[in-house]
């Protein structure tokens, strides 16, 4: 078979993954305000330092109160004070009296119900009647009943979102152990770039790539530094060895096939880096380019993209995001789902990331592809939802099954 698919040397999506995933190792770990902490990955075990509640409390408004009659209906108690969420009242319930208590009230000793105040009835000389029968203990939230003292609330490794964070807080915790964000330069290359639209009669291109990936990088939680630069290797080369002492990863945009301005794996070579791997059996993105460099106990790495901005695209999903998970101790592969294509698409010498719409008709997630596919076109991102794999060398029919991954839309 002819063409770029059978070209020498391409290696696997799969195995392009494996590498990027098995080649890093976890960055250190640094201890910060748990405020701070919003998408970050834990390090170690949290473990509860309290009970929640952290005491007996009311679930309801209403009134604590002492019987231990089987039938409350019609039941008469004598209202002997109040407790509003953050007091307490100094006083045991003794049989027939009731405590006039709020939601999140700490329960008096000798309560046995809570009733809530739409069962009862106010009477002359501080009586109450309960106008229906309870259940014992009834709406009383007790102490532990959620968490209890040294129970395990979350695990190392575990993303720290905004409900994770919110049940942290609730156990007072202060401060947590996370992985440190990798420190990330993006490094776009070429004199392409149009700065005016005048620039476009010289043959010039407005840059996408500096935007789209200044915006995966804020959607991901990291900030970057974005760089442009002229396809010259000097300056290439000593752009690389002032970044790799720097950064623990280095993003470049274009000058990694093999034109004559492609520069940047001759000059990453020149700097010190080891290759892992370059191309990678699919479309778009084949020349993707893997390398490392390491200097004592310092590592970085450099994933080398395609200029076109739809394989930047594409390779920032699938092979940028495993990258930086792995630096903080993610090694999980990549998330993906099925669906069902509901047209038919023509073979392809290469495996395919095609931008496609994912939706759900009757209970089932349909697939359907795009127009302009390009990968010098990015317009479809507008309505894609998901990049899906398409295999090699196969025509695929109306209800085949597909694996994709979802994107930010």
């Amino acid at each position: 078979m002819s063409g770029c698919g059978a070209e020498k040397g391409l290696i696997s999506i799969d195995d392009a993954l494996a590498l990027i995933q098995s080649t890093p190792s976890a960055l250190t770990v640094e201890q910060l305000p748990l405020t701070e902490c919003l998408n970050r990955y834990l390090a170690q075990d949290v473990y509860s330092g309290v009970d929640l509640p952290t005491f007996s409390q009311s679930a309801v408004d209403g009134y604590a109160i002492c019987s231990s009659s089987e039938n409350l209906q019609d039941s008469v108690f004598e209202v002997i004070g109040e407790i509003k969420a953050g007091s307490e009242l100094d006083h045991q319930l003794l049989q027939g009296q009731a405590i006039r208590i709020f939601t999140g009230g700490k329960i008096p000793t000798g309560t046995t119900h809570v009733a809530r105040q739409e069962i009862v009835k106010i009477e002359l000389n501080n009586k109450i009647r309960l106008v229906e029968h309870i259940q014992q203990q009834a709406d009383i939230r007790f102490a532990g009943e959620e968490i209890q003292l040294g129970q395990k609330i979350a695990e190392c490794g575990q993303k720290i979102n905004i409900g994770a964070l919110a049940a942290l807080s609730m156990i007072g915790v202060r401060s947590i152990a996370v992985y440190q964000l990798p420190k990330v330069a993006v490094l776009v290359t070429g004199d392409e770039v149009a700065e005016t639209p005048e620039d476009l009669k010289a043959g010039k291109v407005f840059d996408a790539n500096g935007p789209l990936l200044k915006a995966w990088f804020e959607d991901y939680g990291i900030e970057v530094n974005i760089l442009h630069i002229a396809d010259e290797s000097q300056r290439v080369t000593q752009c690389f060895n002032q970044l790799k002492q720097q950064y623990d990863v280095i993003i470049t945009t274009g000058g990694v096939s093999v034109g004559d301005y492609d520069f940047v794996r001759p000059c990453s070579f020149e700097a010190g880096f080891e290759q892992i791997f370059w191309k990678v059996k699919q479309k778009p993105g084949k020349p993707l380019f893997f390398a490392q460099y390491i200097e004592d106990e310092h590592r970085c790495f450099l994933l080398g993209l395609p200029g076109n901005p739809a394989a930047v695209y594409v390779c920032m999903q699938i092979y940028g995001k495993v990258l930086l998970d792995v630096l903080q101790n993610q090694d999980q592969s990549v998330n993906w789902f099925s669906g069902t294509l509901t047209h038919e698409l023509k073979s392809d010498a290469r495996e395919r990331f095609l931008r496609m719409q994912a939706y759900y008709e009757h209970g089932q997630l349909k697939l359907k592809s795009l127009a302009k596919q390009q990968s010098h076109m990015l317009s479809n991102l507008m309505q894609a939802n998901c990049l899906v794999r398409v295999p090699a060398n196969t025509k695929l029919e109306i209800g085949q099954e597909l694996t994709g991954v979802f994107i930010a839309t």
